[in-house]
């Protein structure tokens, strides 16, 4: 249907003749299974020439009366020549082009593979299959936790880590503009949804490491979006128990529209949480995306100035009036209850303004340029006042008159957090990107550009706690903040083919300059492919590159506000090996990829988890490693529909420089608690080292699977099922040297379930209604997501859990127009 829409238009637009002399030639190159081809050359022999678009369509313009030959050529495909006469083209032509093969010993090779357009190692989504996962928002972010290497422990955040990494080290790019996260959000039920709007998707490109010199600055992963320029029109909206969401598209001549709306409601999900109060939490937020075609109607080309206009606007509203909590905690033989009572609120607002524009222009069939443009601006609010006073004590296992009630009080106390914090950033980004193509199997990319910013932030909150008769103070935070800077950028790369299209090469550099600090960085990066003609295909990837990711706000402010200048870029050095492997089952091919990794990390900056707020220490540095390897098989295990399996293992560890903890012994030997030492003569003393310990985000074990089923006789009763399990992250006491993350917190488990039924209602406005039931959290799994930590009377230390949310069911209906 895509295809048919868009031949229509082509013919509607391209398809006349301008004079007896100058003609256009316009149509639309298939392979066998009738799929467009994209960068065909279509040339004139020994003349002019063009290439195909991603929907295999070209336009060329022709002079004079006489025939001539126009030849299509593509190094997956059988050269075709086709002789034409300009003087009986009526027509839109349909060439197709038939897979190119090689006999090798009486074994036929087949040289198109799946895998072999990119000499990096990426994954590729379908856009619909990441609109059918049941997630408790819709939120796009949660398509990427069911891949390997990806892990998020919050089904209420759209934050994620790669590969070690934590959340402020990905970059996102929506038609190759950079797009931006909260910056005050400190727990997953604060957060709206992520940026990038499922609706409105066409593409999706997700980089787990090892990316090309041209994109950004970052140590972790790189996501790529196109969203649709569509070429109909046509809509669609969904309304569920958690908000819901509307989209609608079109086209007319060469301008293009698409605009979609979100709604986010979780007050309902909320109430599932074990902190029982009052929540009202909303976000909603629209996005737009125009596309002009301002090529001359006289151009050979198509699209050959083209302009993409992306603008946004996000607004979070969040209110919560905790009344109290209760957490049963511990084993069999010793179990714990903390009953917390609260008064107060929370607050956290904040309004994002995001607005982009790339334009296209090809000088010559051998040239093209991108002009990139685009501005945030953010003012984010976050107040909160609130007093828990709590009871810890020891609860009855026996079977007894008193079973599960509390026997033994072990602490009293209460907590207090007080902040007043107020955020306004403005990040202004011009870049310029050209591909020259030197020959067919050499490109060579170069660009540059600026990234100017200001963030204003004011501080103002702390926290004590008075508990087994004294007040402690946890923690202060108080400043003002303004800072100004410019971050100047470039980069160079070709990317090359052998002749044999067995290999191929990447091989770039990256320059940044941040004037913050006047630190010059210079990003060498490399990748290699191997793709033997075996009978099934097969690719063999190494990528070896510097990644170097510059401050840019949280990283220069310590635990008590201050901001440190000293403070430079974090590093890493990419090693990366990745194996993928076409098979047959069932008659269907599956694509088997394996990726093996080490990272090597230097001038870290360490940092703290809690909850999603990252808390970083500037004032020390660090080093570290992160390996592991990556596993994902996927393919129509269910005809007619993908699915996959992912598998991660992965150890990260860092060494923070001169990172030691000293002991204090009495005269018998015995170590003398910190407390105690006012009062205590000291005998002895001893320092430690503490060497490598794991990384906030070392998460060892990742299983995903997103799998999809439908009833063998009626396809339209579907069924979608999303799983993910992944080993605890490390924790430990806050600020304690000694114990930092020594402890290795409970392992996360989901299962989301999602059952639809579709009814196809042919020559009606609304031609498809979607009816979908949803369980979240259906194994009901009682997930941690941090701990608080609270001492008794008898100077015990105790880590109690705070849950995540439990089962819930959510009703959607979606319709298409």
């Amino acid at each position: 249907m895509f295809r048919a829409l868009s031949l229509l238009c082509l013919i509607l637009i391209f398809c006349f003749r301008v004079s007896a002399q100058t003609l256009f030639v316009t149509g639309l190159v298939n392979d066998v299974k009738g799929e467009p081809i994209e960068n065909v050359n279509v040339v004139i022999k020994d003349l002019k020439g063009t290439t195909t678009n991603s929907q295999g369509i070209f336009r060329l313009r022709v002079s004079g009366e006489k025939e001539f030959l126009l030849v299509f050529s593509h190094v997956q495909f059988e050269t075709k020549i086709l002789p034409l006469n300009p003087m009986q083209i009526n027509d839109t032509l349909r060439i197709t082009l038939t897979e190119r093969t090689t006999e090798l010993e009486g074994v036929e090779v087949v040289t198109q593979n799946p895998v072999v357009n990119e000499v990096q190692s990426v994954v590729k989504i379908e856009a619909q299959t990441a609109k059918r996962l049941p997630s408790a928002f819709g939120d796009f972010n949660k398509i990427l936790v069911t891949l390997p290497g990806v892990a998020s422990n919050n089904e209420l955040s759209s934050a994620y880590s790669v590969r070690g990494g934590n959340f402020d080290e990905n970059l996102v790019y929506v038609n190759d503009i950079p797009v931006y996260r909260p910056f005050l959000s400190n727990a997953g039920q604060q957060e709206g949804l992520s940026f990038v709007n499922p609706d409105m998707v066409e593409n999706i490109e997700f980089y787990a490491g090892g990316w090309e010199a041209k994109y950004g600055d970052k140590l972790s992963s790189s996501l790529n979006i196109e969203y649709q320029e569509p070429t109909s029109s046509g809509g669609g909206a969904t309304l569920g128990f958690l908000g819901g969401s509307a989209y609608y598209g079109g086209s007319k001549g060469r301008f293009s529209h698409i605009t979609g709306v979100r709604h986010k409601d979780s007050r309902y999900l909320l109430g599932t949480l074990k902190t029982q109060g009052q929540y009202f939490p909303t976000y909603s937020d629209i996005q737009s995306l125009l596309s002009f075609d301002l090529t001359n109607k006289n151009s050979t080309y198509i699209n050959k100035t083209k302009l993409n206009v992306l603008l946004a606007y996000g607004r979070n509203r969040y209110m919560t009036l905790p009344v109290s909590q209760q957490t049963q905690f511990g084993s069999v033989q010793a179990n714990f209850r903390l009953y917390t009572a609260f008064e107060g609120r929370e607050i956290l607002d904040y309004d994002t303004y995001q607005a982009g524009f790339r334009l296209t222009h090809r000088f010559t069939d051998k040239f093209r340029s991108h002009i990139i443009a685009s501005g945030l601006f953010t003012y984010e609010r976050e107040q909160y006042d609130v007093e828990g006073a709590y009871r810890l004590c020891d609860v009855n296992t026996n079977s007894s008159d008193r079973f599960d009630e509390c026997v033994v009080v072990r602490a009293i106390g209460s907590n207090y957090d007080y902040g007043r914090n107020g955020l306004w950033a403005n990040v202004y980004t011009i870049e310029n990107r050209n591909e020259y193509l030197l020959s067919s199997n050499s490109v060579l990319e170069i660009g540059g550009g600026a990234t100017f910013s200001n963030i204003q932030d004011e501080i103002n909150e702390y926290s004590f706690v008075d508990s087994a008769d004294y007040v402690q103070l946890t923690r202060t935070a108080f400043n003002d903040l303004d800072i100004n800077s410019v971050q100047y950028f470039a980069y160079i790369q070709n990317t090359f083919t052998w002749a044999d299209s067995m290999h191929a090469m990447t091989v770039g550099v990256r320059m940044n300059y941040w004037s913050y600090n006047d630190e010059l960085l210079i990003s060498p990066r490399l990748a290699y492919l191997f793709a033997p003609k075996w009978k099934l295909p097969t690719t063999f990837k190494l990528s070896i590159g510097m990644y170097q990711q510059p401050p840019f706000y949280r990283e220069l402010r310590n635990y008590d506000g201050k901001v440190q200048r000293d403070v430079y870029a974090q590093k890493s050095i990419h090693y990366i090996g990745s194996f993928s492997r076409v098979f047959y089952m069932w008659g269907r091919p599956f694509l088997f990829n394996s990726d093996v990794y080490y990272k090597q990390l230097f001038d870290l900056i360490p940092y703290d988890l809690d909850n999603v707020r990252l808390r970083y220490n500037p004032d020390k540095q660090a080093s570290g490693y992160a390996t592991g390897f990556d596993f994902r098989i996927n393919g129509e295990f269910i005809k007619g529909v993908e699915s996959w399996f992912s598998l991660g293992l992965m150890s990260t560890k860092e060494n923070l420089r001169d990172d030691y903890y000293d002991q204090y012994f009495d005269v018998d030997g015995e170590e003398i608690p910190t407390s105690e030492l006012p009062f205590t003569d000291v005998a002895d003393t001893s320092r430690t080292y503490i060497g490598h310990l794991r990384r906030p985000t070392d998460q060892r074990i990742h299983l995903a699977v997103n799998f999809e089923d439908h009833m063998p006789n009626d396809p339209t009763l579907r069924i979608n099922l999303s799983l993910v399990f992944g080993s605890g992250y490390p924790f430990g006491p806050p600020r304690s040297v000694r114990y930092r993350n020594v402890f290795s917190g409970d392992e996360y488990y989901r299962v989301d379930i999602g059952l639809s039924k579709h009814f196809i209602r042919k020559d009606k406005t609304f031609h498809s209604i979607i009816v979908r039931a949803e369980m979240l959290n259906a194994l009901g799994a009682d997930n941690t997501l941090s701990y608080t930590w609270i001492e008794d009377v008898y100077g015990n230390n105790f880590a109690i859990p705070n849950s995540l949310s439990a089962r819930f069911l959510n009703l959607k209906v979606s319709t298409e127009f």
